[in-house]
């Protein structure tokens, strides 16, 4: 029966809220300031082909990653952003056919 360690003797482990809490990375004002009407301010978190970036790249909550993503789409819709971005050049071709 002495095998069991006394509850005083186990360890403590902090709450998982403080120990693991995302810092947002992009300030308030700019996630506020997301509108389909403005590409400029949707323009950064798109890549170079067109594509929205993650939300670990972005650094946006849930819930602002979830209005980026629908005003983009809605701004693409009015042709306000393109759906792919312009390529620069051909792709090489990759074999002998032509």
């Amino acid at each position: 029966m002495g095998l069991m360690p006394a509850p005083d003797s186990r360890r403590r482990r902090k709450p998982a809220a403080d120990a693991s809490r995302k810092r947002r990375t992009v300030h308030k004002d700019v996630a506020a300031a997301i509108d389909y009407r403005n590409p400029d301010t949707l323009r950064p978190f798109l890549t170079e082909r067109g594509k929205i970036k993650a939300r670990r790249t972005t650094g946006l909550s849930r819930v602002d990653q979830s209005k980026l993503a629908r005003h983009v789409k809605r701004a693409r819709e009015l042709a306000l952003l393109p759906y792919v971005a312009a390529s620069g050049s051909e792709r090489p071709s990759r074999g002998r056919r032509g």
